[in-house]
């Protein structure tokens, strides 16, 4: 196989691609549903961006440990200047100051500041001699570098950026090899907290969110509408679906945001059980390989990259299909490779190039030796 098939080909981690290929080609048909049949505007978009960003994520791969490790620290410093931007000359949208206006793409800071505060505290924790992670001084630099982004996501305002830029950070942190007792002790300073941050930290809107997913039976036609109507059409699918592009939740506009936060609602729909299971499926072997390119790695740096963009696609994936199930509040997070949407494509696209690099660093690596 190997002579017929040419070398840059044969090496490209197919168990990984073969699956984001189904994501995407799945989530086409699921958008050309959503648009009543039509490739336009979801679709076709959908196909160009992840061409775009396919590309980005092969040049990102090529990319050696010592430029990302150079290049670390500047970067985080020009995501936190353009969520300053956001802030002073941020477009609004949504009811949210979350863009900035380029023109020719509305881009979001904070979606970029995923992927790169994972590079930062890889990077951070790279340098830090061994014998410092049991101390104060492996938490506090660790701890502004998190908490500074996310105080300014909180200001736009998005929580549920918030929360992906904190469990990404604490995924890196904790595989650094942070006691476990500070993580605990984190867990329960954190319950202590959360009635007052409930009551003073989040919007009005927000905390309606939370009673919602508490009991969205309490209001179906206002704020219990989006889940109710999600519970709804994943329900109705069935084992196999209505059949493709034969949705009427979607096509009757019953489901509010087919095409980004409730994608899978309108894929479960037409597809059923046997769509979901195909879903599923797909994220748990990408998830997968990417738990595997950590493992393989052979320095502290390329693990921890490795991790945390696997981290921050988790994050997604759970906290989305949890939310259409009515299991989570619903906070905005779109499914990623099938959602709509050009900022979570990126930052996906990000993560995926980022472990497709750190693969390339294993396969380069020598065979013997200890982990650095």
């Amino acid at each position: 196989m190997s002579g017929i098939v040419p070398a840059p080909i044969a090496r490209q981690p197919w168990q990984m691609l073969i699956p984001l290929f189904v994501l995407i080609g799945f989530g086409a048909l699921v958008l050309f549903s959503a648009a009543a049949g039509s490739w336009d505007p979801y679709a076709s978009s959908h196909l160009i961006r992840f061409g775009v960003f396919l590309v980005m994520a092969f040049i990102i791969s090529m990319l050696p440990r010592e430029l990302v490790q150079f290049f670390a620290f500047p970067a985080y410093g020009i995501v936190l200047l353009m969520l300053l931007a956001v802030e002073l000359m941020g477009f609004v949208g949504g009811g949210s100051q979350r863009w900035l206006d380029l023109g020719f793409m509305q881009l979001q800071p904070s979606e970029t500041m995923k992927p790169v505060l994972v590079v930062v505290l890889a990077r951070f924790y790279a340098s830090l001699p061994v014998g410092m992670i049991p101390t104060w001084r492996a938490l506090i630099p660790a701890g502004a570098l998190i908490m500074t982004p996310v105080a300014l996501v909180l200001l736009q305002p998005d929580l549920g950026t918030s929360l992906a830029l904190v469990f990404g950070g604490a995924v890196v942190m904790f595989t650094a090899g942070l006691p476990m007792r500070w993580f605990v002790g984190a867990g329960l300073l954190a319950a202590i907290l959360a009635p007052l941050a409930f009551f003073f930290g989040l919007q009005p809107y927000q905390q309606r969110r939370v009673f919602t997913f508490l009991d969205p039976e309490s209001d179906p036609l206002g704020d219990g509408y989006h889940i109710t109507q999600s519970k709804i059409a994943i329900g109705s699918g069935g084992f196999s679906g209505k059949g493709f592009n034969e949705g009427s939740q979607s096509h009757l506009h019953y489901l509010p945001e087919p095409h980004t936060d409730f994608i899978f609602a309108t894929m479960a729909e037409e597809w059923g059980f046997l769509g979901g299971l195909v879903v599923l499926c797909a994220f748990a072997m990408i998830l997968g390989w990417g738990l595997s390119v950590a493992r393989a790695s052979k320095d502290r740096f390329g693990k921890l990259v490795a991790l945390g963009m696997t981290a921050t696609i988790f994050f997604y994936v759970a906290i989305n299909l949890m939310m259409v199930m009515g299991l989570a509040p619903v906070v905005g997070i779109p499914l990623p490779f099938m959602s709509h949407g050009g900022s979570s494509m990126m930052t996906n696209m990000i993560c995926i190039g980022s472990l497709m690099m750190v693969n390339r660093w294993n396969q380069k690596a020598p065979r013997t030796g200890l982990i650095r």
